[in-house]
């Protein structure tokens, strides 16, 4: 890496060390920016794989010469060095990972009629959504449509959740319902008191699979829209799966039906 190419900053108050804590301590600050920070190896290489270049990158001074993170550097034009203490300072992680990207908030993607869809209804625990998405990016499901009142799906807990599925999904958040009526595909809702089981009932493909709050479930006028309602057999008694759960078996259901997981 020529040395032109880093910068060193030593002080608290720069303003890219601000903005930088603002990305990583506050849920909706990604918007006012217009950028994400992407902190650790993991989150930036997934990033890396699917096309993301970034603006900049920011390393801990003791990882910078680290040769296995050096792919990342030479991703940007522009990399950060801060000593350790001031690493710290942004990360939100009780280990520090020592090194980030600050890249540029991918545009809303237009909605797709026809594709096989998640939309999340009011789904409010970062931890779920973000596990949502990475079994909607495992399953083959490649849009996902948030409504007002689900947790941001570029907010750092969800993005570390995710664990890098958002880069190979096409997102959208702050909907209504009625942008659902540019789907061309019947939605299919849970429920625990639905009279077919998940495992016989006549699943279209591709459809819009729909989970709703983690307490209140799918709101009503969503749940009238829905072309179909299926529960989850469980034998063992609980009353009701955990939201990230159901999704997941219900995604797997889908995929299994059209072969992919053969």
């Amino acid at each position: 890496m020529p040395p032109s190419a880093v910068q060193v900053i030593r002080s608290r108050s720069n303003p890219l060390l601000v903005q930088l804590r603002q990305l990583a301590q506050e849920a909706g600050a990604y918007r006012r920016a217009g950028t994400l920070w992407l902190e650790g190896d993991h989150l930036c290489r997934a990033a890396l794989a699917r096309g993301w270049v970034p603006q900049q990158v920011v390393f801990d001074e003791r990882a910078l010469d680290e040769p296995a993170l050096q792919v990342l550097a030479h991703a940007a034009a522009r990399v950060v060095v801060l000593p350790g203490p001031l690493f710290a300072s942004i990360s939100t992680l009780e280990s520090p990972a020592g090194v980030g990207w600050l890249v540029d908030l991918p545009a809303p993607a237009e909605i797709d009629p026809l594709s096989a869809t998640l939309v999340l209804d009011r789904v409010q625990d970062a931890g779920n959504v973000g596990s949502i998405l990475r079994s909607a990016a495992a399953f083959g499901v490649r849009q996902v449509l948030a409504l007002k009142g689900t947790a941001s799906l570029w907010a750092p807990k969800v993005l570390r959740a995710g664990m890098g599925a958002h880069f190979g999904l096409a997102l959208r958040e702050g909907l209504e319902v009625d942008a659902l009526g540019a789907l061309r595909v019947p939605l299919v809702a849970t429920d625990s008191h639905a009279a077919a089981a998940l495992p016989e009932a006549d699943l279209p493909d591709p459809c819009a699979w729909v989970l709703g709050h983690e307490g209140q479930g799918i709101a009503a006028e969503l749940r009238a829209l829905a072309a179909l309602e299926v529960r989850i057999p469980q034998p063992g008694g609980e009353e009701s799966l955990n939201v990230a759960a159901a999704a997941a078996v219900c995604l797997y259901e889908s995929m299994r039906r059209r072969g992919a997981g053969a």
